[in-house]
């Protein structure tokens, strides 16, 4: 089998390869690791576990991937853990639909600021990509907003506080309309019952996944999508282009030769959208066994978490069956403040019944010396506070979630060893284990709910968490301090793109999923139509500012309100 180009993965990075390339002309294959979910085939909650979590090797095939990146050898403190998601449409079935632009800082990053004005150049990408995931404003003050709110107020930046760009088709709740972005030939949306089970996979429709929009449009305009294909080798083809080696996901033997392809394909494009984790993975060991030698030295190089923590506050079993108010009604993420300019705080829900993530959260212990030891002594001096939070009934309707994040600049790098990443200090501040703005937010938030504040148990021992993996293969001006160009080309080997998170080259202290596909956007917005003349630089030359290319083929009408816009 060969294509003109084979994406790798089906997530926001992958799934604007899948489209703009289609409308160029181009021959697309996508190969998604993970299973193809229709709307009333996701989780009814997060204890449907084969439904839910990603862990093939147990059978589950679901949308939720947690994977502890270790750190190396020597490196204490390194360590962090991930979760992502899975299936066609990527990390858009997981997510919480939030859609925010990211801090200024972002732009500002030393790595890639000297390249171009990337404000400006960025601006009509998250216009065109706000258009394509429906991007509206939530339009309701739920429990969780109005106690952050407060929280806000009192830590002095009550003006900071707004609702939340989020991907869903709001409507009616539950009444059913023809396609409302894609002038007719996209699918019919439901409207949002604001259950909060965006985050297990949204049954119902709202959900501006990326099977609604990028997807759905460039399978109709042919590109092919392959499910349960895992790919294990990308290398140099002596006849031209590259051979991307596959195994069946879910086949326990033969997995190569029940592949499509029979474990092969051959390419003369290929697009790395794995996620930042798996597209780190297959570039390491690409020049690890020399399939890619020519690859540059800075893979794995400024790998960032978005500089994250995982926080809450829940409120007692007792005092919430006494009357206390029902936290996970709403879309995932409903509001956000700024408690300082780089640090982002937003809350955070699952729906009724989804209390399998609450086996992570513990007793909130601030960082520093002997956290570990201070944590368990915090535990067994309150064994009756200890037990209301690992106890998990009715966990998500008492509960409210804080994300926290930050655009400084800190990082990790991985590195390749045995088959598989580890992480060790980056350039810059380490890591963060602990924000202290978090905690301070989270214990105002369960004063302000008659609660208790809470951490997660990987945190108490300086594990952070993320959702929000980051870098790996950043931008640069050359191969010696990045790993792709301006126009996300792999240095050193013609025809290789990288356009996923492993791309995003610094913190945004927001939530990245308009940034990969703002990103993308551009990127692709200057291949030219196939069978024309390449307007971008040779590969290795200076970075110039060219215009786009606009594709033979749109496949959204120009009345719509998702058109793609000629600049």
């Amino acid at each position: 089998m060969r294509f003109d180009v084979v994406v790798i993965g089906s997530g926001f990075g992958g799934s604007v390869a899948a489209l703009r390339l289609a409308e160029k002309g181009y021959s697309v294959a996508v190969l998604e690791a993970g299973r193809r979910f229709a709307d009333a085939d996701f989780a009814k909650t997060s204890w449907r576990l084969r439904r839910y979590l990603w862990a093939p090797a147990l059978g589950c095939y679901g949308i939720q991937r947690i994977t502890l990146l270790r750190p190396a050898k020597g490196q204490r403190g390194a360590g962090v853990m991930v979760l992502s998601g899975a299936g066609v449409g990527g990390g858009s079935l997981v997510y919480a639909n939030t859609l925010y632009r990211p801090l200024p800082d972002f732009y500002a990053d030393p790595q890639w600021r000297g390249i171009t004005d990337w404000a400006d150049e960025l601006a009509p990408h998250y216009d065109q990509a706000e258009r394509m995931l429906g991007v509206v404003t939530y339009d309701r003050m739920t429990p969780p907003d109005v106690a952050m709110k407060k929280v806000a107020e009192r830590m002095g930046v009550g003006k900071s506080f707004r609702l939340t760009p989020v991907g869903v088709h709001l409507g009616r709740p539950g009444e059913k309309v023809a396609d409302p972005y894609f002038g007719g030939v996209g699918p019919d949306r439901t409207g949002c019952l604001h259950c909060g089970q965006c985050m297990t996979g949204c049954r119902h429709g709202a959900k501006n996944t990326l099977m609604k929009n990028y997807l759905h449009l460039a399978e109709q305009l042919g590109a092919q999508v392959y499910a349960y294909t895992t790919v294990t080798r990308v290398a140099a083809n002596p006849a031209g282009g590259y051979r991307i080696e596959i195994e069946r996901t879910n086949a326990r033997f033969r997995k190569r030769s029940r592949a499509i392809g029979g474990g092969v394909i051959e390419a003369d494009q290929v697009v790395f959208a794995a996620g930042a984790l798996g597209t780190q993975r297959l570039l390491h060991a690409a020049r690890h066994s020399g399939d890619l030698p020519a690859l540059s030295p800075r893979v794995g190089a400024l790998t960032r978490t978005n500089s994250e923590a995982l926080l809450g506050a829940a409120m007692r079993l007792g005092d919430f069956k006494r009357g206390g108010v029902d936290y996970s009604e709403g879309v995932a993420i409903t509001s956000s403040f700024h408690p300082d300019s780089r640090t982002h705080i937003e809350p955070v829900r699952y729906g009724k019944g989804s209390n399998a993530m609450g086996l992570l959260q513990s007793l909130l212990v601030d960082g520093g010396p002997r956290r570990p030891l201070r944590w368990l002594g915090t535990m067994l001096r309150q064994p009756l506070t200890t037990a209301q939070m690992i106890l998990v009934r009715r966990w998500s309707e008492r509960t409210i979630i804080a994300l926290v994040m930050q655009s400084l600049d800190n990082s990790l790098a991985t590195v390749w060893h045995r088959r598989s990443l580890r992480a060790r200090h980056g350039h810059g501040e380490p890591n963060p284990t602990w924000i202290p703005a978090g905690n301070q937010a989270v214990r105002l938030l369960a004063d302000e709910i008659g609660g208790i504040p809470g951490g997660s148990v990987p945190e108490a021992f300086n594990v952070p968490m993320t959702a929000h993996i980051l870098g790996g293969a950043a931008i640069g001006a050359t191969a010696e301090d990045g790993v792709v160009d301006a126009y996300h080309r792999i240095f050193g080997h013609d025809g290789l793109h990288v356009v996923d998170g492993a791309a995003v080259t610094a913190n945004l202290g927001v939530n990245p999923s308009l940034t990969i596909t703002a990103q993308a956007e551009r990127a692709f917005s200057f291949w030219p139509n196939k069978g024309e003349a390449d307007p971008r630089p040779p590969l290795g030359a200076a970075y110039a500012r060219i215009e786009p290319v606009f594709p033979a083929h749109p496949a959204v009408p120009d009345t719509a309100p998702a058109a793609l816009t000629r600049r």
